[in-house]
């Protein structure tokens, strides 16, 4: 270790996340290996560390004999501080080697408010942060995640996105930088050569053209470029890597547990979720394979908690199976099996008692409108009837606390729905006192709000958001309806929000934005530590452009938008029919009941999914 870190470690938070030497780490001899890549989470230790893909894609590149993937991690801002001041650039966890002496920096984007402390990795590890200034091959910069499905905010400072799962793409990507190492191409030649590879997005190859009002006017590719970029998937999940020695970290995350994901995609198509879209098309695992992974990792890693992880946990046909096969091995040894997303729709009391077998957690559920009309607009075919009905199952097998969650400021929605959101609450108080099983203990509920975000690629992309004004308006409503003792209510800020609507529909013009907002500062903004919206505003201003423009406009359906140029599976007909069907309050139904005809097919090999 550093001399230098030696001194200052002490004098920090949570030293252990900069210390690495976790158990199941991997450790190459850096002289036998062609390529040295970092994978930098715009985040903390503790939040990269509970990201299962960057679990299961730090194993697949390592996979790679001529490949060493190592970690690391944006610094708290009291590690920050001292390493600017002892002249410690940002290091990997692995190796305790500089960024700056790597090939390939590669980083996992899942949140557009990480955007600023991208800029802050790269300027911590001396590699320039505007694409234009990185001539040569080395070092090459690119990301994925959820956030790329709308790269242009962050197109002038990647050389090439990867746009979907990562799990095959990616080490088709090495291969191919691999060769050109080796054999002294430019970056030019290497990133054409890359933009053949499907699900990779060269932003250097496409040319943006803005009309007077500032909407696009055009994307033209250039001569070798794909007109659309299709996102790649992994076909067959159960054949897929999955790491069943994943690190073990070394002092408390976020989701300090076995992760198992069950399938990708989502049934419900709710029209306010991007990612019900962008996962698309549906893919599960079998029952026996992630009951074969779960035991595994527990074994290997010493984990007490498992999670099944997916958009809809409930909606996996097969789930009593998988939790059957699980409690097998973890309730003698009181391993805790938990189920976060679940539906208020298809909860059992069967499933219900399954999960008390161990340990009892609270039970959520995402009601997200306060009325059936809204409910049905934005296709949330969940009714007042199926959560009252699953409230009293809970409450009746020895449950006491219920949290619910809702949008404010969705399309159509009216202040009759906000106070609808009391309404229920105090419907669900009822259904508690008729049902518990014990009410010396009391009951708790909770309602979280937060504010509805227009997001790429979903039906609701074309929608405005509701000003930060009108968002407290709401909130303030709601508070004022809310009487009961036994219901708390918590409500998201409206500032990052407007900031993250921004964000997610901007343009290339918001590069000059994201710098500046660095400059004046600004990184870990997804914390409210560290967040400023005064310092969004002048970065808005000093650049020239208006955050309403992005955050608060309704787009035509005939806007040539930002992110046209990606192709996540799901047709743009599609998005505009699901739009259309909201401000008729029509449902739409699920993938079970009735193929939507999506588009997202096509990307099976067999032309169909696991809907």
């Amino acid at each position: 270790m550093d001399k230098r870190l030696e001194r200052i470690l002490p004098r920090v938070q949570k030293p252990a996340r900069y210390t690495g030497g976790e158990f199941n780490q991997i450790i190459k001899d850096k002289t036998k290996v062609d390529i040295r890549l970092a994978f930098c989470f715009p985040d903390t230790y503790e939040i990269g560390m509970s990201n299962l893909g960057m679990s299961i894609l730090y194993h697949t590149m390592n996979s790679l004999d001529f490949v060493w993937c190592e970690r690391a991690f944006a610094p708290w801002g009291d590690m920050y501080e001292e390493m600017k001041k002892a002249g410690i650039p940002l290091y990997a966890l692995e190796s305790g080697d500089s960024l700056k002496d790597f090939d390939i920096l590669a980083f996992s984007i899942g949140y557009e408010m990480a955007y600023t402390t991208v800029l802050d990795m790269l300027d911590m590890a001396g590699v320039p942060l505007r694409r234009e200034d990185r001539k040569e091959l080395l070092p090459l910069v690119f990301a994925g995640g959820s956030a790329a499905v709308n790269a242009e905010p962050i197109a002038d400072f990647m050389d090439l996105f990867v746009i979907g799962e990562g799990e095959e793409m990616n080490n088709e990507l090495l291969t191919l930088f691999r060769q050109a190492k080796l054999e002294g191409w430019s970056k030019e030649d290497f990133l054409l050569k890359a933009a053949g590879i499907q699900g990779v997005y060269v932003p250097s190859l496409y040319d943006i053209t803005y009309k007077p009002d500032g909407t696009v006017e055009s994307i033209r590719p250039k001569a070798g470029a794909p007109e659309k970029v299709t996102k790649r998937i992994v076909i067959d999940l159960d054949s897929s890597p999955f790491p069943t020695n994943p690190i073990v970290p070394s002092t408390e995350v976020v989701h300090d547990r076995v992760n198992l994901e069950l399938f990708r995609g989502c049934v419900r198509g709710c029209r306010f979720c991007q990612a019900g879209h962008i996962y698309r098309p549906i893919r599960a695992k079998k029952p026996e394979t992630l009951i074969k992974q779960g035991i595994e990792t527990l074994k290997n890693t010493g984990h007490q908690d498992v999670t099944l992880l997916s958009l809809s946990t409930s909606d996996y046909r097969p789930l009593e199976q998988l939790c059957d096969g699980l409690l097998e091995y973890c309730e003698s040894r009181s391993i805790g099996l938990s189920l976060p997303s679940l539906r208020a729709d298809n909860f059992s009391m069967e499933l219900m008692e399954k999960l008390q077998k161990v340990r009892k957690s609270g039970l959520t559920f995402a009601v997200e409108g306060g009325s059936q009309r809204l409910r049905d607009a934005i296709n949330k075919n969940v009714t007042e009837e199926d959560l009252l009905n699953t409230c009293a199952i809970a409450f009746a097998g020895g449950w006491n606390s219920v949290k619910l969650y809702y949008m404010l400021g969705l399309p159509t929605e009216t202040d009759e729905d906000i106070v609808g959101i009391s309404e229920m609450a105090n419907q669900v108080l009822h259904c508690w006192r008729e049902n518990a099983k014990n009410k010396n203990r009391g009951v708790k509920i909770t309602i979280s709000t937060s504010c509805f975000i227009p997001k790429p690629h979903s039906p609701f992309q074309w929608e405005e958001q509701i000003s930060k004004e009108e968002y407290l308006r709401r909130v303030n409503l709601l508070r004022s309806s809310i009487t009961a003792r036994n219901v708390t209510y918590n409500w998201h800020d409206a500032e990052t929000s407007v900031i993250e609507a921004a964000l997610s529909r901007g343009d290339r013009r918001m590069s000059s934005v994201i710098e500046e907002v660095w400059r004046k500062g600004g990184r870990l903004e997804a914390w409210s530590d560290y967040f400023s919206y005064e310092r969004w505003e002048e970065a808005f201003n000093k650049c020239g452009l208006d955050m309403s423009f992005y955050a608060s406009r309704e787009r035509s359906v005939d806007e040539l938008l930002p992110w046209d140029m990606i192709d996540v599976g799901v047709r743009k007909a599609h998005l505009v029919h699901e739009r259309e069907q909201c401000y008729a309050s029509k449902l739409s139904p699920d993938c079970r009941k009735q193929c939507s005809a999506c588009g997202a097919a096509r990307l099976m090999k067999g032309g169909k999914c696991d809907g």
